[in-house]
């Protein structure tokens, strides 16, 4: 059995950490926001390193839990999560800002809620 405590903490790090993405994500209104000013490179910098960080603890999770606990919550595609990350990883200069753009406005209300219900279950 996996500590559930541990699994709870790390999920409430991943809940802050879209919290965050959400607050540095609302001046943001195109991808040229993005790749036209300097502040725009650093804001997605910035949420590029906690969409890292909501991977590498995603895997974590799956660690903890023998791939077991994200399964039950199948609305959620955690393999493209935990991919992006990967990329985010180890092709850094490959991002791209259409796609980190595109997560922001369409996937990360239903993560963010996702994720909440988890915390709630456990």
């Amino acid at each position: 059995m996996h500590n559930s405590l541990l699994v709870k903490e790390i999920f409430e790090q991943i809940e802050n950490a879209i919290t965050t993405i959400k607050y540095r994500f609302e001046p943001v209104d195109s991808v040229g926001y993005f790749l036209d000013t300097p502040e725009g490179q650093e804001k997605l910098d910035s949420l590029c390193m906690l969409f890292i960080a909501i991977g590498e603890s995603l895997k974590n999770i799956d660690k903890l839990t023998d791939r077991k606990l994200l399964k039950k919550y199948d609305n959620i595609d955690w393999v493209a999560i935990k991919g992006m990350r990967d990329v985010l990883s180890h092709h850094y200069f490959d991002i791209n800002a259409e796609a980190i753009y595109n997560v922001c406005v369409d996937e990360l209300d239903d993560l963010h809620k996702t994720v909440k219900h988890i915390i709630d279950d456990l």
